[in-house]
């Protein structure tokens, strides 16, 4: 399987892209999602999250500045309009030839619908116990305001649920529904497609680890979004 020339014959106005990614050493990346902080706008505590602006210039990830996290309330009816800040990720995981390989192929697929040099990496784990189920997207059925949007899936344990859902409209049966798998990669035209990932639950307690990329970073000018407010 060539991965270059899938991405290259990817149709950015109709197609999604789903596959598992060989040659990843998950267990080289699980472990930075083991201190990652909580998430501060969202009560429960149960949703954990770093988030990365970078630009690619000659196959080299370079870390652009902090920038506030950013979507309208269009697409983002739970908390749109707000300027949320994330911790940046660990140096460290962006130096693995394994998150390299990720972000690269992604990026191959910008270069084909876009002619932006620019994603925001979320690195984002999902928690649930007997008291408190896990919700990926409490917002519900979403555009995230970008062009294009990438899921791979790092980690599952000891839970059930979690199903990623493709629509073309609000209203409509999804046309793509299913749980990611470690090591799976699910890329899509954020124009195209609205999309949700349903709840985790777990008899005892349970996490779901990915890495969610879109093209471009969601970010926006000082002038554009409200004053930062937190649970």
């Amino acid at each position: 399987m060539n991965l270059i020339n899938l991405s290259k014959s990817f149709n950015c106005t109709a197609d999604y892209f789903l596959e598992k990614i060989k040659g990843i050493n998950l267990e080289r990346l699980e472990k930075y999602f083991s201190q990652l902080p909580a998430d501060p706008y969202l009560s429960g505590n149960y949703r954990f999250r770093r988030l990365s602006h970078l630009k690619i210039v000659k196959n080299q990830l370079i870390k652009l500045n902090s920038l506030p996290f950013y979507q309208s309330k269009d697409d983002n009816p739970l908390l749109g309009n707000v300027a949320r800040i994330y911790p940046e990720l660990d140096d460290r995981l962006i130096t693995i030839p394994d998150f390299q390989k990720i972000t690269q192929l992604f990026f191959e697929f910008c270069q084909l619908c876009t002619n932006i040099n620019e994603i925001g990496i979320h690195q984002i784990r999902i928690t649930t116990s007997n008291q408190q189920i896990g919700a990926p997207a409490p917002e519900g059925i979403h555009r995230d305001g970008v062009d294009l949007v990438g899921i791979f899936c790092v980690k599952r344990k000891d839970i059930e649920g979690g199903i990623t859902n493709l629509y073309k409209a609000k209203d409509e049966q999804p046309i793509f529904s299913r749980i990611l798998q470690p090591g799976e990669f699910l890329i899509f035209n954020d124009h195209q497609f609205f999309h949700y990932t349903s709840a985790i639950t777990a008899l005892n307690s349970g996490l779901r680890d990915v890495f969610v990329f879109t093209c471009p970073g969601s970010f926006a000018p000082d002038s554009s979004y409200s004053t930062v407010s937190r649970n």
